[in-house]
């Protein structure tokens, strides 16, 4: 980032004859300096010449260890200080003051291997008081090669684990809390005594587990394949005030002590929560070639072997000659745990799925091709992804195969709705929706057609909403249908449904009432209006009975009135649940009859 200065010599800066910025404005894209070319830096008076293009576009950050050759000269050429006339480099903390003050901003703008010549006026330099070789209020100039740097990182962000990166890792993945990690590590004091040490393979354990002490997951947590660092660990983040006894043959470690850590991440298998409440998960072995998941609703070919958790094999697909496993995801063509894992799988991808009893074969007892699946058993896939081929993108349809597919999507969901399926057929009716959304480009002869899938796939999403309890769900689907169709008592009848679900009985019998003006001889509109009518009777029995208390308590010392009307406000907020429960229930037989899904 460069602040350009519009009183030095703006010609210098190359081709920007159209800026419009003010002087000292930030210029995030400042084109990079060539070789020759000189530029005032941060508005600063530090100024800067390129001699030599280093490698790559990295640069260090304050805090980064810095080393450095450098030859510092007075304006006439007299050279006051030099590590190449000692042959030593100089290694120092950039951002610390350890160096030039004016020099650790220079460095920092500088990539690996690249020479430049910085003229540091004195504010940034020696000042009134110079120094050895150097005259008060001099400006100097250093011309300096940035040899290297390693980038330090305070992990905690408080100086209780710092990671200095000694070797970079490869790619940008960073190993996450459920993650199964391959490390290596040496620890020693400050007396350069080892504490602790990994055999040569390094040491395999899930993040979630932990190792060693609290430093070492956090730390590996920032850290990436390949990736060798040196950990500088507080007490807090070690073993604190009580410290550990010796081990093996490894000696104790003192209470309070600092620890240096040699650590590497060889490598790490990402565990993935299928489910998202830890009951399938998804350990990856071999990574996909590509970075397209199999998704829902594509035709899938595996290979696998199940087995159960002591190592009994139950069956392979795929292996000595036998044929693979193809079927189509979500259509429950094989168990929960396993559809849904698959389609997040790549092609190529190996994992290992641990699948909990609940989205396997559940209490009941199974048998499979090998063997037997005991009630309640979770069940281990060793899982490869051999190929798949998605479903057809809306976007690559045509106007009519999209309202073709929107048919079959709700045709499917009224068959899984009548086998009772109610939250997979309102994922088809969702589905069917999204072919036939107001986006697309249809015809003026196939509105009507969109219009009645539309509505009809909206109400049969509701009454699916109904049967899950899903109240605000179905108020939402039947009020889209009522913004065009402002009259349809399908629509109108189960909003009432779902109000009366969440007790809002005005609005309940609002609806009922626009309902019977379209129809006032909707048996099944009269049913609900006269259950509806149920409920405000008992509705408003509770409530008398709470003011009549209410006023009597009055009379009497208001804490002991404050706390019986909270609890009397508790139970009759119970009992209009209950009652709205149970009356829903009778509701819900009726509308089985007359309001069932649009075929």
């Amino acid at each position: 980032m460069v602040v350009v200065n519009r009183a030095s010599d703006v010609s210098q800066l190359g081709d920007v004859d159209d800026l419009d910025e003010e002087p000292g404005e930030v210029i995030e894209s400042a084109p990079p300096l060539r070789v020759g070319q000189e530029r005032e830096l941060n508005n600063s008076g530090l100024k800067k010449r390129l001699l030599h293009k280093g490698i790559g576009w990295e640069t260090p950050d304050s805090g980064d260890e810095v080393t450095v050759h450098y030859v510092g000269s007075l304006l006439d050429g007299g050279t006051f200080d030099s590590t190449r006339d000692r042959n030593e480099p100089s290694t120092f903390t950039l951002g610390r003051g350890e160096f030039v003050g004016g020099l650790d901003q220079g460095i920092a703008t500088m990539t690996e291997g690249e020479i430049a010549l910085f003229t540091v006026p004195p504010h940034l330099g020696y000042g009134e008081a110079g120094r050895q070789g150097v005259p008060p209020n001099s400006v100097v100039q250093f011309e300096v090669q940035l040899i290297s740097w390693i980038t330090v990182v305070d992990v905690c962000k408080d100086g209780g684990i710092v990671k200095k990166i000694m070797e970079k890792g490869n790619k940008n993945a960073q190993p996450g809390d459920l993650d199964e990690v391959l490390v290596k590590y040496k620890v020693k004091l400050d007396d350069d005594s080892v504490v602790a040490q990994t055999f040569e393979k390094g040491i395999e354990f899930y993040m979630k587990d932990g190792q060693l002490c609290p430093a070492l997951p956090k730390a590996i947590k920032t850290m990436k394949r390949g990736e060798k660092v040196k950990l500088i660990v507080q007490p807090q983040y070690a073993f604190g005030e009580v410290g550990r006894d010796a081990e093996n043959e490894f000696g104790l470690i003192p209470p309070s002590s600092v620890l240096s850590i040699d650590l590497e991440l060889v490598s790490f298998k990402p565990v993935i929560d299928v489910t998202g409440d830890s009951k399938v998960f998804k350990k990856i072995l071999v990574e996909g070639a590509d970075t397209i998941a199999a998704s829902e609703g594509a035709t899938v070919t595996v290979r696998y072997t199940a087995k159960l958790e002591d190592g009994t094999i139950l069956e392979k697909k795929g292996f000595d000659g036998e044929d693979p496993l193809q079927f189509i995801t979500d259509e429950e063509q094989v168990i929960s745990g396993l559809d849904q894992a698959v389609a997040t799988m790549m092609k190529g991808e190996q994992s290992i799925v641990t699948i909990h009893s609940e989205y396997g074969y559940g209490s009941i007892e199974v048998k499979l091709d090998i063997s037997i699946v005991p009630p309640n058993s979770n069940i281990i896939y060793e899982v490869e992804m051999l190929d798949f081929v998605k479903e057809k993108a809306s976007w690559e349809m045509s106007e009519q195969e999209k309202i073709e597919t929107a048919g079959r999507k709700k045709e499917d969901g009224n068959r899984l709705f009548k086998i009772g399926k109610y939250q997979r057929a309102g994922k088809k009716y969702d589905k069917a929706v999204d072919y036939i959304s107001e986006d697309g480009c249809f015809g003026d002869g196939d509105h009507k057609v969109i219009k009645a899938l539309r509505v009809s796939c909206w109400l049969n999403g509701a009454a699916c909403c109904l049967k899950l309890n899903n109240f605000n769900g179905a108020i939402e689907l039947c009020s889209k249908v009522l913004d065009i169709e402002f009259h349809n008592v399908k629509a109108l009848y189960r909003r009432a449904q779902a109000y009366m679900g969440t007790a809002d009985l005005v609005l309940a019998e609002l609806d009922i009432k626009k309902a019977l003006e379209v129809e006032p001889r909707n048996r099944e509109v009269k049913l609900m209006q006269k259950n509806l009518k149920q409920l405000q009777g008992e509705s408003n029995k509770r409530d008398a009975t709470l003011y009549t208390n209410m006023f009597a308590h009055m009379r009497n010392d208001s804490s002991v009135a404050t706390k019986k009307l909270k609890v009397e406000k508790a139970e009759d907020k119970k009992g209009d649940a209950e009652v709205v429960a149970t009356e829903m229930g009778k509701v819900a037989v009726s509308s089985d009859s007359g309001m069932a899904v649009d075929s």
